[in-house]
């Protein structure tokens, strides 16, 4: 299957559509990404409102399979998952497209991973500390009022 990214004005994904392999091979036995999105405008009602890009189900070109709310980025001709809104200071990594800490993440020790410690980002310090895996998830009691 081949799959198509339905992109509004401002490039984010508002949904991703499948269509056979077949509507997308050319006489000679290509993949052109135009063929489906020629087929996509000529089905879709109103689909010239909006611009399509062919994505990967498997990641293999234009870095990953975008979910909605992704967005398409042409400089680096990817789609790159929405930044977390509570990390404003994070950017894009021109070289692994996703976004980053303005700090690089710390390595957890054999001995903390084992006693089930992760870094977790501290937006306003602007700094990375360790966190419990179970606090991460919430999964931790709070004290009981004595």
């Amino acid at each position: 299957m081949a799959h198509f990214a339905q992109l509004n004005e401002n490039n984010l994904v508002l949904a991703v559509t499948k269509l056979d392999d077949d509507l997308i091979i050319d006489a000679n036995g290509n993949e052109i990404e135009e063929l489906g999105i020629q087929h996509i405008l000529n089905t879709f009602p109103e689909a010239e409102k909006y611009e399509w890009k062919q994505c990967s189900y498997n990641s293999n070109f234009r870095n990953k399979y975008p979910g909605l709310g992704w967005k398409y980025y042409p400089e680096y001709d990817a789609f790159i998952e929405p930044p977390n809104p509570n990390t404003p200071s994070w950017f894009i990594d021109t070289i692994k497209l996703e976004w980053v800490a303005p700090i690089p993440k710390p390595e957890v020790t054999e001995q903390q991973d084992k006693d089930g410690y992760m870094y977790d980002w501290d937006e306003e310090n602007q700094s990375w500390y360790l966190i419990t895996y179970k606090d991460a998830l919430g999964l931790n009691e709070p004290p009981t009022p004595q």
